[in-house]
């Protein structure tokens, strides 16, 4: 079975008051780009992010958000550096005197400064903790892009199905309306030949060779046998359980080159109209594939 490359995951995981959330959303790409935002205390565990994310998606664009939030918590992981403060006042009161300024000093004038505050480092094990949940969040996160992936594949599967079946309908047709009309067409050139040479000049043996030539050159029995095999293995490769994208990409062009052999090398009305219907029915199918994984 086929999967979508688009899709929505969402994971969460809760302990003791602290809760990891992590969302993934996914879209289509040639290749695998994972782009991560993790929270200031795990950047160093990105690696193991996207590890645990390849490990489990093999195409696409991927855009994953990490959150840690800490519900209930009236603590800030944040202190004020008081010395600073009491330095920078000093400073703000002599810039006050010297300058004239009447106005007073404000809390607003002391956080100009940034680096009044400072942020307190986790403990390890906090860190290891929050690690832990942000982990299991991923995992479930994973899941649930993945069982979205494979919903989608499934109706991209059963459409593509559809197309190959008309793809398929419209050979038989051109099939049965070729069928024997190599014969045909050797006999008519050998007619058409006889009357502008007299017989007692034709080569007989350079004449059937040319003739083989001709016919041959106009004779689609072997594009249609190898289109068949194609519209087979596209069907076949949807079956399988590893991804699919890239090989149904490359037998979407196959397809297509068989059908403009066909539709170039057929001189028959029929036959081109159900040439165009096919490679209407293709153009969808190589559009569909552009979001398979």
């Amino acid at each position: 079975m086929i999967l979508s490359m688009t899709g929505f995951g969402r994971g969460d995981a809760t302990d003791n008051g602290t809760t990891a959330t992590v969302e993934i959303k996914s879209l289509n790409s040639r290749y695998m780009d994972v782009n991560i935002r993790l929270p200031q205390q795990l950047q160093d565990k990105e690696l193991q992010v996207k590890e645990a994310i390849l490990d489990r998606v093999n195409r696409g664009k991927l855009n994953v958000s990490v959150h840690v939030t800490e519900v209930g918590s009236e603590d800030l992981d944040i202190s004020v550096n008081i010395p600073k403060v009491r330095g920078y006042m000093k400073l703000l009161k002599e810039v006050q005197v010297n300058a004239g300024i009447e106005e007073p000093i404000s809390v607003k004038d002391l956080t100009q400064f940034g680096d009044i505050f400072i942020n307190e480092e986790e403990d390890e094990e906090e860190t290891e903790r929050k690690w832990m949940l942000v982990k299991k969040a991923t995992q479930s996160a994973l899941d649930n892009l993945i069982n979205m992936r494979r919903q989608e594949g499934t109706q991209l599967q059963n459409d593509l199905e559809d197309r190959i079946r008309t793809i398929s309908d419209n050979l038989e047709v051109i099939e049965k309306d070729t069928e024997g009309k190599g014969e045909e067409i050797r006999a008519k050139l050998r007619e058409r030949i006889a009357q502008i040479i007299e017989e007692d000049k034709i080569d007989e043996d350079r004449l059937e060779m040319e003739i083989a030539v001709l016919v041959d050159k106009m004779d689609i029995t072997e594009e249609i046998v190898r289109l068949k095999s194609h519209l087979k293995f596209f069907l076949d490769a949807m079956q399988k359980k590893e991804p699919s994208g890239r090989r149904l990409n490359f037998l979407t062009q196959e397809i297509n080159r068989e059908l403009n052999t066909i539709g170039s090398k057929a001189n028959n009305s029929d036959v081109a109209q159900n040439v165009v219907a096919s490679k209407e029915a293709l153009e969808q199918i190589r559009e569909q594939v552009q979001n398979v994984e």
